[in-house]
């Protein structure tokens, strides 16, 4: 296996890499002193600086020190040159400012490739003079500085999550800079004067993406800066975090310079000598500067300095920073010459793993376990989710302060939401989190199902952070180039046990997949095993169904396995999953997650996503709490989960024993069936099921049985489980009770003549978990729960493609269409199943589950890409009313149509709250246009052009066109499925009686108005010749001959998270490079004409009822005029296949 430590990489490396560590075993090395300070001593004039060639340029480039290298070559060819013929080993290239970034203050960034080339050809020129002339071979290395921007501080103190450049733009500016080097010819590559860890990954990142894409490993060096005698960097992190967030890139030297001299810098170099396995590099100032900005120390003095570092054992490669000249460097290398060289230590940390925040984290086996705080997840706490989408960034920040004050270790950060953005999330928070030092003091774990989401947290981190999670799901391929990029940030790596064949439940699957993934990560990667953390998956127990009881023994022994078999892995797990079946009774799963971990951890679990204020002592639980919990982890008994649910619900407010009585007996049949269901005692069903179906003149078929008191009692189990006021296992105990009276009704509804059931089922449903997503026990519970109420249930597993799913609904002739998911890409699948169910023409139901969907995101996201229902189901005890609803023939158009209803308010409310939306610029949105071929598009002409009139149109006529559910909403009367809609709101018992009122009274009114010709209606049609100019319409007169006007368009900019087009009204209307003659109209209308009139008589009378009465009307009125016009102006100018897409985008 490979090994993970410095000592292995620097073994790898060949010609000069070979050459310079061979060298720095031997001897104490020497760098060169300050190219800035040699500069300033010369007294450069701005034309010195600007040249012949850049006499003219538009900024002043004094200070500019790095085009010197193309204005001054010989200047700064002779300073490399003083400095090795001083004693210098190594001179470094003049390009500390030699980014983009920073030439972009003198407008030269377009010369920052040339700058870092000719820079690397003098200071290698300089080397070979030398060696030239002395037979000592010189090295160059490559000075790459820090930039003056900063990717963990935000500039402005009022907005502590701003930040003035990205990781991506620094990543690539450091790109440009370190091709321009390495074409140039230099020997080393070096990281320096870090004040900012992130911009220096930043740094890191570029390097080694050209490494391993377009050029041959080189070493790199890396050293950073301690600001002041508190030991931290400028962002806050202590040398020891430092080391560990830099030594993913395996620096063959690592060090420190710059800020301090060198009395100042002895404790952070010895920090740094100790904590790590590089080389050790240390140049600093020539003291503290004075108050002119000067340097007093002496060139003797500083060598004194550093001499005592060598002589214990600190140094590898000693020089100097600002204010060290050749005399300084003459001095230092004499001081160490003939003293031993630190000899770095040897697998320092070979069986531990390293994380940071602003602090170092040790993760050995001398810490019993490490708490992941889980609350500032979007999945996991209502009240974080609520801040986070509210857009309350700053109170959110106190949720992760509160956890790290309650013993978290790690912090879990997961923006994992379908109506989120959940890159742009991830990153304010991160960047908040980052101006919170008791906050990010502690390592970080990136928590996402959505590997984009980790990558755009990744660049927000200076530490060493935590990557929660990939697995081979998708493939080998996808998991290494995954990992890969996890590596090249530094990061740490949690693997989950999915596989290409799905979710690991078995012991010997969950082994066989980590023991896969290990094996890959360290013999293809060369991944460091100490960074590898294992989850085996914790599952749900005690749900009631019989497989799920041993899965908290299948994780405990994989561990142990994993543990044994892997060196260097280590065990993690997300705890609440294991008692998700207790949702709401937090006394039962507090205790279970207390008793799992107590086993865990003895197992070898290192470390686990836990809430760290909600644990309670293994041996403070209460003695019958205890030994339930120890029978179902260890699945002791076959009734273990019965026994801990009647514990369970045993507990009232207060704890106190609720005694079971069974006055419940005493009620009519069907409260007695109700509540059978809703309690799951199967004990009488079948004998009240019987008593019922003999009452026929309450259920005249046996399943108006069904339709009744069952499905009322399903409902009930739903919303109490929505709610969480009922447990899993009760759901699948209600389910099954379902299943025994429905069993029991079958025989009679099959035999009873005239009866229309064609099947023995009740609908057929087809079940998948979506591509991407290998989670299936949610969905199986469904299938469970449908099962039991008589559905036949076609179930595809984990990971289906959309085509797959639609074949077998056509295949099963299927009712309904059940899609799950419980990672955020799931979301997004389910967007595409929904538009390539309507691009195939599908007509069935789809519906929508899992964990991560919610109602929001079906309605705003899903809804509109399929034009039949689409419905989201909370839970598996709903499946139920949903289906039974969709599968009556009398109640479902009601059904469906109260769900539009709601589901068109959740996307009103979502688009009018939404606070942030980010826009694309216009060329982008016209690159995105809609593109329709015209290429055998026929223009029809209308039957007639021009303008048409209509005045005081008959209302009388219109009467029987009139939506009415607008007009309950002006009185804000809403009636309840089934009876929402008109006229069976009469029927609803809280607001029929008073709609049937208002309803009266405007037929009242509206014929005073018929009879008196108190309103009038007007409108007016247009339709003319016209063609498309880019964004814009042009209209012609109804002759053709003459341009009237153009409309002029707007396309809309709102960024879109599909690739639908970004829509204009011009799209729709062919263009004028087509060369044929399109055809638009447009219509006003009115029927508001003697509305101010109604409406002064009343005002008269203080009557404001009938004022908003005769408003209501009159609006209602209009909108059936507009409705009249419209078809009046000619669908037949319309493109079917346009017009759908047009009128959803309205």
């Amino acid at each position: 296996m490979p090994s993970s430590s410095v000592r292995a990489t620097l073994s790898k490396f060949t010609g000069v890499g070979k050459k310079i560590a061979a060298e720095l075993e031997k001897r104490i090395m020497v760098l060169d002193g300050g190219m800035g300070t040699m500069i300033q001593n010369l007294k450069l004039t701005e034309e010195d600086f600007r040249g012949e060639e850049f006499k003219n340029h538009p900024k002043p480039l004094k200070g500019n020190n790095d085009i010197l290298c193309l204005t001054k070559p010989a200047v700064i060819l002779d300073i490399h040159k003083s400095y090795l013929e001083a004693g210098a080993d190594f001179v470094e290239t003049n390009t500390f400012s030699g980014t983009a970034v920073a030439q972009s203050d003198y407008g030269t960034e377009h010369l920052t490739y040339r700058i870092n080339k000719e820079a690397a050809r003098l200071a290698k020129k300089a080397c070979q003079e030398v060696e030239k002339s002395t037979g000592i071979y010189r090295y160059a290395i490559g000075a790459i500085g820090p930039t003056n921007r900063t990717l963990s501080i935000s500039p402005s103190v009022e907005n502590p999550e701003y930040r003035n450049i990205t990781f991506d733009e620094l990543a690539e500016a450091y790109t440009v800079q370190t091709r321009g080097l390495l074409d140039g010819g230099v020997d080393i590559l070096m990281v320096e004067t870090i004040f900012d860890t992130a911009n220096s990954k930043a740094a890191l990142f570029a390097i080694d993406k050209l490494f391993d894409s377009e050029y041959e490993r080189i070493p790199v060096f890396v050293s950073g800066t301690i600001v002041d005698k508190s030991g931290r960097t400028l962002s806050g992190q202590t040398t020891e975090a430092f080391v560990i967030s830099v030594s993913h890139s395996r620096p063959m030297c690592l060090g420190l310079n710059c800020a301090l001299g060198a009395t100042e810098m002895r404790p952070f170099i010895e920090s740094i000598s100790l904590a790590t396995e590089a080389f050790t590099i240390c140049y600093p100032n020539a003291g503290l500067p004075n108050a002119l900005g000067g340097y007093d120390e002496t060139a003797e003095d500083m060598a004194t300095h550093l001499k005592s570092f060598a002589e214990d054992g600190l140094l590898n490669i000693v020089g100097g920073c600002c204010g060290t000249t050749p005399s300084f460097i003459k001095a230092i290398a004499d001081s160490v010459k003939g003293i031993r060289p630190r000899v770095p230590p040897i697998d320092l940390y070979s069986d531990v793993l390293l994380l940071s925040g602003l602090e170092p984290m040790k993760i050995s086996k001398l810490i019993n376990f490490v708490n992941i705080g889980e609350r500032c997840n979007v999945a996991g706490s209502k009240r974080f989710c609520r801040l986070i989408k509210n857009g309350k960034f700053e109170e959110a920040l106190s949720v992760a302060k509160q956890q790290v004050e309650m013993g978290a270790q790690v912090l879990d950060i997961n923006m994992d939401d379908g109506m989120l953005n959940g890159k742009k999330a991830m990153t304010k928070f991160l960047n908040l989190i980052g101006s919170e030092p008791e906050v990010c003091k502690v390592p970080l774990c990136i928590d996402s199902s959505n590997f984009d989401i980790i990558v755009a947290g990744l660049k927000c981190i200076q530490g060493k952070c935590i990557v929660n999670s990939i697995s081979l799901k998708e493939g080998e391929e996808d998991f290494l180039a995954k990992a890969q990029l996890v590596k090249r940030f530094g990061a740490a790596i949690v693997v989950m046990a999915f596989d290409e064949l799905g979710q690991a439940a078995t012991t010997d699957r969950k082994v066989e997949i980590c023991t896969r993934s290990y094996r890959l990560l360290v013999e293809k990667l060369d991944f460091n095993p100490n960074d590898i953390i294992f989850d085996p998956n914790i599952l749900t127990i005690a749900t009631g169904i019989e497989e799920h009881n041993s899965y908290a023994i299948t994780y405990l022994e994989a561990t142990k396995q994993i543990k044994n078999s892997l060196p260097g892995a280590r065990i993690s797990g997300g705890l609440s999953n294991l008692s998700f079946s207790f949702r709401g009774m937090d006394t039962v799963r507090e205790a279970m997650h207390s008793v799992f971990l107590y086993h865990a951890i003895n197992s070898g679990m290192d470390m686990g996503i836990v809430n760290a204020g909600n644990l309670p002592v293994y041996d403070d639980i209460q003695n019958d709490l205890l030994n339930l919990c120890e029978t179902v982890i260890w699945n002791k008994d076959l009734n273990g989960t019965e026994k801990l649910l009647e514990y369970a619900q045993s507990l009232g407010k207060g704890e106190k024993k609720v005694i079971p009585t069974d006055e419940w007996r005493n009620g009519s049949v069907k409260e007695r069936l109700k509540h059978s269901l809703v309690k799951g005692i199967d004990k009488y069903v079948i004998e009240d099921t019987e008593e019922a179906r003999c009452k026929e003149d309450v259920y005249p078929k046996p399943l108006n049985i069904i339709e009744g008191p069952l499905m009322d009692g399903m409902s009930i189990v739903g919303d109490l489980f929505g709610s969480g006021k009922m447990f899993l296992p009760q759901v699948i105990k209600s389910a099954r009770v379902m299943k025994k009276a429905v069993g029991y009704l079958l025989p009679f509804m099959e035999s009873a003549s005239g009866e229309e059931e064609k099947s023995l089922h009740n609908g057929t449903v087809v079940l998948a978990t979506v591509k991407g997503d290998v989670h299936d026990i949610g969905k199986n519970i469904v299938g469970v729960v449908l099962g039991c109420n008589n559905y036949r249930v076609v179930d595809l597993g984990v990971m289906t493609p959309s085509e797959k799913i639609l074949k077998t609904a056509i295949e099963e002739n299927a009712d309904v269409i059940g899609l799950s998911g419980l990672i955020t890409p799931s979301l997004d699948e389910m967007v595409h199943v929904a538009r390539e169910m309507e691009r195939n023409g599908m007509k069935i139901p789809l519906l929508i589950g899992g964990a991560t969907t919610s109602k929001k995101h079906t309605a705003v996201k899903i809804s509109p890409q399929y034009s039949k229902p689409t419905i989201h189901v909370l839970d598996a005890s709903k499946s139920v009313v949903v289906m039974s609803s969709l599968m009556d023939r009398i109640a479902y158009e009601d059904y469906v149509e109260e769900i539009a209803e709601e589901y068109e308010e959740v996307r009103n409310e979502y688009f009018e709250t939404l606070q942030e939306r980010t826009y694309v610029t216009l060329e982008s949105a016209r690159a995105m246009a809609l593109n329709i071929d015209w290429t055998h598009f026929v223009p029809i002409c209308p039957r007639r052009l021009g303008v048409t009139v209509f005045r005081n149109y008959d209302l009388s006529h219109l009467l029987k066109y009139i939506d009415w559910k607008p007009f309950f909403d002006v009185w804000q009367l809403r009636g309840k499925y089934p009876n929402r809609s008109f006229p069976k709101i009469f029927k609803d018992v809280e607001v029929g009686k008073e709609a049937k009122r208002v309803y009266n009274d405007a037929q009242t009114m509206l014929n005073d108005i018929i009879k008196c010709k108190l309103l009038r209606v007007n409108g007016v049609v247009g339709l003319f010749p016209a063609f498309s100019r880019g964004d814009d319409i042009v209209v012609f007169d109804e002759n053709s001959q003459q341009v009237t006007g153009i409309l002029y368009g707007l396309r809309q900019q709102a960024e879109k998270e599909t690739s639908e087009p970004y829509l204009c009204l011009s799209d729709f209307v062919a263009p004028e490079s087509g060369g044929k003659k399109d055809y638009i109209g447009m219509f006003a209308v009115s029927a508001g004409f003697g509305t101010k009139e109604i409406c002064k008589r009343y005002e008269t009378l203080h009557d404001d009822y009938n004022i908003i009465m005769a408003k209501a009307l009159a609006d209602r009125l209009a909108e059936v005029q507009c409705v009249l016009l419209k078809a009046w102006e000619g669908v037949h100018a319309m493109r079917s296949n346009t017009a759908r897409l047009l009128l959803k985008n309205c």
